[in-house]
């Protein structure tokens, strides 16, 4: 699946933001991808709210229109007083802002491409405009576009308010050295409560460019003190970890190894045939898939090939599921993808293993917490996306985490360490969890192993432990 990127530059997204206020912006369609048909664009572009306009043309005018109502094909003049058309014309020149004439409806909400009367795109479904200056909005049709009616692109973006920030923080975090000291030194003092077991076994799962591989390389960089990439982590549109990874952690350079292996698995995708198998998951749960192994695109790791893990204990069992999803991208997420998160949802609380969701890039997401990224539990966005996630994914709000992750700087941060080091002590507990549940002495441990790789566990000690635990 291909990434769809937004064609605005830095400086002409700075400027559509001048005239949208502290707002974000989520591209719903690109006409060059999706196709410049009025069919297309009302395909993805109906009842998602505020809306703004991209159009592009070959002399170099970016323009387009605001509503802050829906599209729905009612077929009806829509009024909006807030709607404006615009042009952001040379670079670092002020936006031209046209407000609409008075008593005049903004929009016909009709079948056809967006029909503002004085702007009508995708006219006759193609890559065109229609222009007829004085039709509910004034203005001079070279100072808009430039009389060049052809357009080289159209996008569509759903333009969300980001609110302020919350009088109180809905979470008490203390941003202090101190504080980091403590998480650290709890962190690399953990312990089990089953001897046998000397690291929690923690897995990553999320959507292809989610910061899986970045957490753990964030993660690495501050227990070792300085930038690290052992994890390879990029922004291709296809999931750039293709092997199953074991990682440990070491606390400075040549240190001790801290009592936690964080797994990367490739990246979840739309459609079931790409992107992580489940039934491949379900192995990376119980054990059965050794480091390095190579997914195959085309069918999940048999018992018979080189890759699979036949004897296993509970040490190669996974311990806790951490599910990765950009904060940027939470009200993109399509049903399919939901429907997917819910079927690994399900296996995972069959086997009776704890879940934690971490929402990275929230500085991206939020421009109050790219400030200070201690805004984080006072951002109104940020609160929102989290109550968003646990609804959309049935995760309880209390296991949903804020991360950032080091992405473009080279020093490390003490605020950033503190909000990974709190999601990391949070996957202690819950690998706690999950050790607490399973009710068993360590003799007993590996006996029942055998039964549990079985197709017969939940007539185990562990599932019927877990089975009263399900979240």
């Amino acid at each position: 699946m291909s990434v769809v990127t937004s064609g605005l530059s830095k400086d002409q997204q700075k400027r559509l933001h001048s005239l949208l206020g502290h707002v974000r912006l989520h591209l719903l369609y690109k006409a060059s991808v999706h196709g410049f048909t009025a069919a297309d664009f009302h395909g993805r572009c109906d009842k998602q709210g505020p809306t703004v306009i991209v159009a592009y043309n070959a002399t170099g005018f970016v323009f387009g229109a605001y509503t802050s109502k829906d599209y729905t094909q009612c077929g009806q003049g829509i009024n909006d007083e807030q709607a404006f058309l615009y042009s952001l014309r040379g670079e670092g020149k002020k936006p031209l802002r046209v407000a609409g004439i008075s008593g005049q409806c903004a929009f016909t909400d009709v079948p056809t491409g967006p029909n503002y009367g004085a702007l009508v795109f995708l006219h006759e479904d193609k890559p065109v405009l229609q222009s007829n200056p004085g039709t509910g909005f004034v203005f001079q049709a070279a100072a808009m576009h430039g009389n060049d009616l052809a357009l080289t692109e159209f996008e569509v973006y759903r333009v969300e308010g980001l609110g302020d920030l919350l009088p109180k923080p809905w979470r008490k975090i203390q941003w202090t050295a101190e504080r980091r000291q403590q998480l650290m030194k709890v962190i690399q003092n953990y312990k089990s409560c089953i001897k046998t077991v000397h690291e929690a076994r923690v897995l990553l799962v999320g959507p292809v460019g989610a910061g899986k591989s970045s957490f753990f390389n964030s993660i690495n960089s501050a227990f070792r003190g300085n930038m690290t990439s052992q994890a390879i982590a990029g922004t291709a549109g296809q999931s750039v970890t293709t092997q199953f990874r074991t990682y440990t952690i070491k606390a400075g350079k040549g240190g001790e190894v801290v009592p936690l292996i964080l797994c990367d698995t490739m990246g979840l995708e739309e459609n079931a045939d790409v992107g992580l198998d489940i039934e491949d998951l379900v192995n990376i749960y119980k054990g059965h898939v050794k480091d390095r192994y190579q997914f195959s695109p085309s069918a999940p790791l048999l018992e018979s090939a080189p890759g699979f893990k036949k004897h296993v204990t509970i040490n190669d069992m996974i311990h806790c599921v951490v599910y990765v999803v950009d904060t940027c991208k939470v009200s993109l997420l399509t049903q399919k993808m939901l429907d997917k998160f819910a079927t690994i949802r399900k296996k995972t609380n069959q086997l009776g293993i704890p879940q934690i969701l971490l929402m990275t890039k929230v500085d991206e997401a939020c421009p109050l917490v790219a400030e200070d990224l201690k805004n984080v539990y006072s951002s109104v966005y940020i609160q929102r996306k989290a109550r968003e996630l646990s609804e959309s994914l049935g995760i309880p709000l209390s296991c949903v985490l804020p991360v950032k992750n080091y992405s473009e700087e080279l020093e490390l941060d003490q605020d950033t360490d503190i909000l990974l080091f709190s999601a990391v002590e949070q996957m202690l507990n819950f690998a706690d969890s999950f050790f607490e549940n399973q009710d068993i002495d360590d003799h007993e441990v590996n006996d029942r192993m055998e039964l549990y790789r079985s197709n017969d566990y939940p007539r185990t000690v562990f599932a019927q432990r877990t089975e009263q635990n399900i979240v």
